[in-house]
């Protein structure tokens, strides 16, 4: 069950057991009179309509999963026939206040408050009827008559909210759906831009985020009923105050951009009325034809840092709008940033990948092959006068050459998308370490000391990437003889410990991820790779004497 289903089955639980209850207060209210022959017939007609409430409760809880719910109409047929059999109008009260209440919930308070006004006037009336009026008293029957409809009114006004309410977290369950971060940036935020143009009824909706980092804005811009993929335009700096970039804390809406326009807005901080409202540039509204549009900001960090656009709305703006539109994105703006971050430790990791491979190819192949240049120059040379170590010299460099293509091949084999289940990680780093021996002078030993790993994919998948980058890069650069790997798992987590007695890194002493980034050291792909899958890598660095990594990733 999702979580708005759950909440409107609570507020409907209201519903059912509040019925009883009242039903109950006014049977009371009725037992308490004088006996009288219309009394008896209030009394019996209550007792039923508690054996109907009772009966209600378990009816309901039978046909949850129908989601049947006993109309509200057949609480009004019996408030009016009650008040027309009662000798009284305390008693009535009760099934008042409980219809006002559950309509409230129901039907909103638009549609409640001239229901309860009617009940309250039909109230005066039938006692005015039965003679319990003195017009001496008119004065405290008045006042009576406007505390029934408050109460009606008050509870009704009860019942909208708690309705709202379930509305919006409904609204926020269909949001944060959106927000997926294995959906990706693009598809998260067309499904979020969607929902926006649609509850809104926008033609038209825009996000644009301020990338300080890159000195670029990006803008994501879905119409209303497209479904194609998101491409965002990227645009300078420059452009900020085109899209009220420049004032981040104003809220804005305008509703007519012609002439004087018609418009209002508020400082997002302290609720205050903004008296001269910023406008869209003249060239920004001709681009996206804009004829009314409300936006607010979203932060990262705490800081301001992009904005939600709707353009074009089907009917005018309300200040109703704008604030649900500002809680929104306060809602939102967590996933957003975590969307974004990820966006942004891809793109380092992708860059750190990029870099690697530059680094492996400058000092793997493309040394070779400057040798092998340099080499046949040597042996052009000498062809004439010593064909023997002529012939011998490209045996040997025939010889460097499938070395090469060997490793080369090696190298390609590393770029391909790679995926890995838990029932094959331990399988996969044995066979890794069996080539890694073969091909190398470096003593692995491999320590597993759970044969069945349970963790998810992506887990799995960059644990198996660290274990690899990490035994290359001490093949490469380490100058290691030995080097023990342990792959650990408990209830809560998965451990990965390289530990290797090479040269070490150029640092001493032991730093976690988070200190390596601010001190700008250690390896940038193996810390992005841990902290993709919310992992903690901790370097203990001896210069000279080894180094160790360890990985250490949450499970559940």
């Amino acid at each position: 069950m999702s979580p708005n289903q759950t909440d409107r089955h609570h507020f409907e639980r209201q519903i059912v057991y509040a019925r009883p209850i009242f039903v109950l207060l006014a049977l009371l209210a009725v037992l308490e009179q004088p006996p009288t022959r219309g009394g008896r017939r209030s009394a019996s007609f209550l007792v039923a309509y508690l054996i109907v409430a009772l009966l209600v409760t378990q009816l309901e809880r039978l046909l949850r999963k129908r989601s049947w719910h006993l109309p509200l109409a057949s609480d009004l047929l019996a408030l009016a026939f009650f008040m027309y059999i009662s000798p009284s109008t305390v008693p009535v009260w009760f099934p008042y206040m409980f219809l006002c209440y559950a309509a409230g919930i129901r039907w909103g308070v638009e549609l409640t408050l001239p229901l309860a006004g009617a009940l309250s006037l039909i109230l005066v009336l039938l006692t005015a009827v039965k003679g319990e009026i003195h017009w001496v008293r008119v004065a405290s029957w008045l006042g009576l008559t406007i505390g029934t409809f408050a109460g009606g009114a008050g509870l009704a006004f009860l019942g909208d909210r708690n309705r709202r309410f379930s509305s919006q977290i409904e609204f926020f369950s269909r949001i944060n759906a959106t927000m997926q971060v294995d959906q990706g940036l693009a598809e998260s935020l067309r499904l979020f831009l969607e929902e926006l143009a649609t509850t809104f009824s926008a033609g038209e909706a825009l996000l644009l985020y301020r990338d300080t980092d890159l000195e670029r804005i990006f803008l994501w811009r879905l119409k209303s009923g497209e479904s194609e993929r998101l491409v965002p335009e990227s645009m300078p700096l420059a452009r900020t105050d085109g899209f009220l970039l420049d004032d981040m804390d104003a809220t804005i809406c305008w509703n007519s951009l012609g002439g004087p326009g018609s418009g209002f807005g508020w400082d997002r901080r302290d609720g205050r009325p903004i008296k001269n409202l910023p406008r869209l540039p003249g060239p920004a509204q001709q681009e996206f034809k804009v004829s009314s549009f409300v936006t607010v900001s979203f932060d990262q960090g705490g800081q301001p840092t992009g904005r939600i656009f709707l353009l074009n709305g089907r009917k005018p703006f309300q200040k109703q709008d704008l604030a649900w539109l500002e809680s929104i994105a306060a809602h939102v703006s967590p996933a957003l940033e975590n969307i974004f971050l990820l966006r942004h430790l891809r793109a380092r990791a992708i860059e750190a990948e990029r870099s690697r491979i530059a680094r492996d190819l400058h000092d793997g192949i493309l040394q070779t092959l400057l040798s092998i240049e340099i080499q046949l120059d040597v042996l052009r040379r000498r062809l004439p006068a010593a064909p023997d170590q002529a012939v011998s010299g490209l045996a040997s460099l025939q010889q460097t050459v499938r070395n090469e293509g060997a490793e080369l091949r090696q190298t390609v084999t590393d770029l391909r998308p790679l995926r890995v289940q838990s029932a094959d990680l331990v399988d996969l780093m044995r066979g890794f370490a069996e080539r890694y021996r073969n091909e190398s002078t470096v003593a692995l030993d491999l320590l597993i000391d759970s044969a069945q790993l349970r963790a998810p994919d992506r887990v799995c998948r960059e644990i198996f990437q660290i274990y690899r980058e990490a035994l290359n890069n001490i093949k490469k650069h380490a100058k290691a003889s030995h080097v023990v790997v342990k792959l650990s798992q408990d209830d809560s987590r998965l451990v990965l410990v390289v530990d290797d007695n090479g040269e070490g890194f150029s640092f001493a002493g032991r730093f976690t991820g988070d200190e390596l980034d601010r001190l700008r050291l250690g390896p940038i792909s193996i810390k992005e790779r841990a902290r993709t899958v919310g992992g903690v890598l901790t370097v203990e660095s001896n210069p000279g004497h080894g180094a160790r990594l360890t990985i250490e990733v949450p499970l559940g």
